[in-house]
């Protein structure tokens, strides 16, 4: 589905992505684990169109979309969960979820799946008319993964879902991302929980700085002595 090609992002004399190249298949949950500064995030907003590549190529679905502008991205399919959450918090909960229809104009299909964001979070369906502000880092992660749900996208993109949240709702949030990946969504996820991610997905990178060092299924990379060392503090 998406597909990236010796992807090269800077920022000015900066390179943070050197020569990047991988896959996400229609389907799966693919991960980017890594440390701080290894170019997790430059990466999905290089594909969003947040930020232009300096070379390489970025294919959707076979079509070139390098450097597109970040609302025709949108309109192909690809919607993003920002790092922190990044909600309108003097709008409501309702209205943070309009806005990630914008580019929508079916009335009953928005509906629908408005109702199928309810059914996922019913904690905001119960908190619909607050202000977003109000809510928990819980409620507002929520809400991120609801509102970028409402553009119906086949890839969803996710940066760093976990950060900043009590453990127990990190596992509620990873058990959703599966159940979302379930109803038929591709997923592209970075995460810092290295081990929560990679018993998550079907099949990761794990980068270092702008570049992939090692890739394969999560479960075979949780058994990598590297990565065991490395990214989850065993000895």
């Amino acid at each position: 589905m998406l597909e990236l090609r010796d992807l090269r992002v800077s920022y000015g004399a900066i390179e943070a992505v050197k020569g990047l190249s991988l896959s996400v298949p229609k389907g799966k949950i693919v991960a980017l684990v890594g440390a701080n500064g290894a170019g997790k995030s430059t990466t999905l907003r290089a594909i969003s169109g947040l930020i232009k590549a300096k070379s390489g190529k970025i294919l959707f679905e076979g079509k070139d979309i390098t450097n597109w502008p970040a609302q025709k991205v949108v309109r192909l399919g690809i919607s993003m969960v920002p790092e922190g959450r990044r909600v309108f918090p003097d709008l409501t909960v309702y209205e943070n979820l309009l806005l990630g229809a914008f580019t929508r104009t079916d009335k009953a299909a928005i509906a629908r799946d408005l109702e199928a964001v309810y059914q996922l979070f019913p904690r905001l369906k119960e908190r619909r008319g607050q202000l977003a502000g109000t809510l928990s880092g819980g409620e507002q992660q929520m809400l991120a993964v609801g509102r970028a749900l409402m553009s119906d996208p086949v890839l969803l993109m996710m940066d760093e879902p976990s950060l900043g949240l009590a453990p127990v709702l990190v596992q509620e949030i990873f058990a959703l991302i599966k159940r979302i990946n379930e109803s038929g969504k591709t997923i592209l996820l970075i995460e810092q929980n290295a081990r929560a991610a990679l018993e998550l997905c079907d099949y990761a990178y794990v980068l270092e700085t702008g570049v992939v060092a090692l890739e394969g299924p999560g479960k075979e990379l949780l058994r990598d002595d590297r990565v065991r060392k490395v990214y989850l503090g065993e000895q």
